[in-house]
């Protein structure tokens, strides 16, 4: 079969999809589209200079070992980024080498214009001043420094970051952030506002929740004012607006949307939405305007791991200036796994209760104080049981996950097991290396990581431990 860019291209993809995350895959793969091969040399493009960036630092040992793969000891890769001008923001490409390759960076212009409006009128204009000014509407605690960076989150808060450092800059424009309630939308969303303002205070920011945004463009229905109403979100350098699920079935609302999203895009500005489901899965919108929102990057924001959860309680008790005993932090943190929101209120409700009734924060306390907030479960998921599972799952005996042994398939199920004995049981790392055969909390601590690890780079491992998570879901 003949070599090309397109069919080489497609065979890295296949190699690599099974080594990253899905969401990942998704994220910085799909978008890259294959042009040519030249002398070993394979030319693919990417959306902007932050895509090539991300690609380089985070990816760049996979992508050499798929290259070689395919290609040989001679195959380089070679990016063809489009960039664009800070002046004019027409988009042009330029062609860079990845890390290691010595070819030299060459460009090509592809004129793309781009129709801007005139200077606008705004009645929201306060009189006597010459620029606009606006109350952005952002809460200045919700900050990157305290919004707490775990695997739930990482990809949105790095986008954040980089959409905060440069507004319509970057390929994440509209950025989307979704997820269940309470997981830190608002939070997230806002402190990207808060950044721009704190770095670029002339740009004009405005976050606004989709009710609001409606009910304002009903009263300016009303009232006879739509194109003042269009004209003061036009003005803008950043729009934030949240909860834009519920624009769901009206019509009128999320075409006038439409059009400032298209005005605001077309001219190098951000926006910046969230919602409780990917686009994909809304319902209710118009199809337009779901595809607006995945031309830029969705990411999402998942249910925080224990160490996370037991970082965003320490970071709220610093804040609060309390100190509290570590193993009721430990508590809260295993039975409430539902969202930031419901964990720090359980923490709010312990020391209320603590601070009115004049009693010390102890274990015994948290477990009587926090049985609203705690899931009761028909049956405690044992050491026993899940050891049990997991050898019936790869069918080796107890007696041998619990030996010396070193065999591969062994050590693999005696690591998988510790590791949903962490997630899935209250026992200590010490009580759990101690029943897996006498072994200390260190090793509990390398299994876990091990099995982490190899959950995001190996998808056939990654089917055996949520095969048997879904196992013990049902039991």
């Amino acid at each position: 079969m003949e070599k090309t860019g397109i069919n080489i291209w497609n065979n890295c993809l296949q190699v690599i999809k099974d080594n990253i995350p899905n969401q990942s895959y998704k994220t910085w793969f799909e978008p890259i589209i294959a042009l040519k091969l030249e002398d070993s040399i394979l030319t693919i493009q990417v959306p902007s200079l932050f895509f090539y960036e991300w690609l380089e630092e985070h990816y760049v040992v996979l992508l050499r070992k798929t290259i070689k793969k395919f290609l040989g000891d001679n195959g380089r890769l070679e990016y063809n980024i489009v960039v664009e001008k800070s002046s004019s923001r027409i988009p042009y490409t330029t062609n860079m080498p990845s890390s290691g390759n010595g070819a030299e960076g060459k460009v090509q212009s592809i004129p793309m214009p781009i129709t801007l409006n005139k200077d606008i009128r705004n009645p929201f204009v306060i009189p006597g001043l010459k620029k606009l000014q606006v109350d952005p509407q952002l809460n200045p605690n919700y900050t990157f420094d305290n919004f707490i960076e775990g695997e739930c989150n990482r990809l949105a808060r790095s986008a954040g970051l980089a959409v905060a450092a440069k507004p319509g800059g970057t390929s994440f424009n509209p950025l989307m952030i979704y997820g269940v309630s309470g997981l830190g939308k608002t939070h997230l969303a806002q402190a990207i506002g808060n950044e721009i303002k704190r770095s670029m205070p002339d740009k004009l920011v405005i976050y606004v929740s989709s009710e609001k945004f409606t009910s304002q463009f009903y009263e300016s229905l009303k009232n006879k004012t739509i194109n003042d109403f269009v004209n003061f979100y036009q003005a803008m350098d950043v729009i934030i607006m949240d909860d834009v699920h519920n624009l769901a079935g009206k019509e009128k609302t999320q075409d006038i949307f439409f059009h400032i999203f298209n005005h605001l895009h077309q001219t190098g500005k951000q926006l910046i939405v969230t919602s409780d489901k990917a686009p994909k899965d809304l319902a209710g919108l118009e199809e337009r305007l779901l595809s607006r929102f995945k031309w830029g990057l969705s990411a999402d924001l998942t249910i925080p791991d224990i160490e996370t959860r037991i970082t965003i309680l320490k970071q709220k008790m610093y804040q609060d200036g309390i100190d509290l005993p570590a193993d009721v932090i430990e508590y809260v943190a295993l039975n409430i796994d539902n969202n930031v929101r419901e964990l720090e209120g359980a923490m709010v409700s312990l020391l209320a209760h603590s601070t009115l009734n004049k009693k010390q924060i102890d274990l015994n306390l948290a477990k009587q104080m926090l049985k609203n907030f705690i899931k009761n479960t028909s049956k405690e998921i044992s050491m026993e049981y899940i050891q049990k599972l997991v050898c019936e799952y790869f069918e080796v005996s107890v007696d041998m996950v619990k030996s010396k042994t070193r065999k591969r398939e062994i050590v693999q199920a005696r690591q998988i097991s510790m590791y949903l004995a962490k997630g899935h049981t209250k026992t200590s790392l010490k009580s759990i290396g101690a029943f897996f055969g006498g072994r200390d909390h260190s090793t509990v601590i390398y299994a876990c990581q091990t099995v982490e690890d190899l959950i995001d780079t190996d998808k056939k491992f990654k089917t055996y431990v949520q095969d048997i998570q879904k196992k013990l879901k049902m039991s």
